[in-house]
């Protein structure tokens, strides 16, 4: 299971919401997303709601100011994990 913290500002300040698995509208918690944590897993942050607009690989780690880094045009209003792929044993 995976984890993603978003914040309302940069370097980790203001409001904050916890994701641990699909979210379709970010915004319905947050009005603003200008950086985030990913505490485990691996997700796809997308610019619109629903999955919509141009997408942004998350791994585990720490996004102070995630938009200049990636060259975002608008904050994160949508994100879904991606599920681990567990190879089996034949």
């Amino acid at each position: 299971m995976g984890k993603i913290v978003f914040y309302a500002d940069k370097n980790f300040q203001g409001r904050s919401f916890e994701c641990m698995s699909d979210c379709a509208d970010v915004s319905s918690f947050l009005s603003r997303c200008h950086s985030c944590r990913v505490e485990s897993g691996c997700f796809i942050g997308n610019d619109r709601p629903n999955y919509m607009g141009n997408q942004y690989i998350f791994r585990s780690g720490e996004y102070a100011a995630y938009m200049n880094m990636m060259d975002m045009r608008d904050c994160i209003r949508s994100c879904h994990m991606i599920p681990m792929y567990r190879r089996s044993e034949a």
